[in-house]
């Protein structure tokens, strides 16, 4: 009976000790998996972050673009109603006459220039000394 008691405590003692080397094992898992998983979610947290600002820059692409068409698109409709008024001769003709100074084969053009006025200098004292220094060198 004694040698049961002893075989029962020394079989206790190895399953504890089997016991504490499993539980350490799995620990050792369980921290490796949580560092791996918190890598995981790290990633994807930085993948869903520079997804996002993406998605700002290309929203704020179509929108320069989209404006870009717009004023283009208004544009060509301006063009069109310019390319209808110039189609007609005599605004053609209008436009010879008044802003290229054209004449047509019986007519004589007279451009009359009219002289423009300079508005006076504004004396300041700088300008007075340099005056006098220059009337000095041209009296000499």
């Amino acid at each position: 009976m004694k040698k049961n008691k002893i075989k029962n405590k020394k079989l206790a003692a190895i399953t504890k000790k089997r016991n504490q080397k499993r539980q350490s094992h799995t620990q050792f898992y369980y921290s490796f998996l949580t560092i791996i998983l918190l890598l995981c979610l790290a990633q994807i947290s930085f993948s869903a972050i520079l997804n996002i600002s993406k998605i700002i820059a290309y929203k704020q692409k179509i929108a320069t673009i989209a404006k870009t068409a717009e004023e283009a698109e208004n544009r060509n409709i301006e063009l069109k109603k310019d390319i209808k008024n110039f189609s007609s001769v005599a605004t053609l003709e209008s436009i010879a006459r008044n802003n290229l100074k054209m004449a047509s084969k019986d007519e004589v053009l007279i451009i009359v220039n009219s002289k423009k006025e300079v508005p006076p200098k504004k004396k300041s004292i700088l300008g007075n000394k340099k005056e006098s220094k220059n009337n000095e060198t041209a009296n000499d």
